[in-house]
């Protein structure tokens, strides 16, 4: 069985990576095969939107990665400085920036590209989804 990292740069709702990414995390581990980390680049840290209320018809990204994080114990990684240009941002983040609020969803995390490096020597096989 193979280990995977998956690399997600897409945006959601204006792009298919994410949802693309999810579905594949899905078949990925009902086939047996593990999944390092999982990490959100460039646009894809909008995932990580805690404040994103999408339509009932279309499937609520960021509720999906976490629900999937939750039941198989995954690693979701947001890059801190994409996730900063776009908004998103931690308590800590805030803190540091003079924010009165944050909006990283619960089970993300912002950490740098050394994630994404050290996802790239662990895993048997990356795959990027971009727009």
């Amino acid at each position: 069985m193979a280990v995977f990292a998956l690399n997600i740069c897409g945006a959601p709702y204006s792009s298919q990576a994410p949802l693309s990414a999810l579905r594949f995390a899905r078949a990925a581990l009902a086939a047996g095969h593990s999944i390092y980390r999982v990490f959100f680049y460039q646009e894809g840290v909008l995932v990580a939107n805690a404040l994103s209320c999408p339509p009932q018809d279309e499937t609520h990204l960021t509720e999906a990665w976490q629900q999937l994080a939750e039941e198989h114990q995954l690693e979701l990684v947001v890059c801190v400085a994409a996730a900063l240009k776009r908004g998103i941002v931690d308590a800590k983040e805030a803190a540091r920036h003079g924010l009165e609020h944050h909006n990283l969803a619960d089970g993300f995390s912002l950490s740098g590209l050394g994630q994404l490096v050290d996802s790239l020597s662990q895993a048997d096989r990356t795959v990027t989804f971009t727009s």
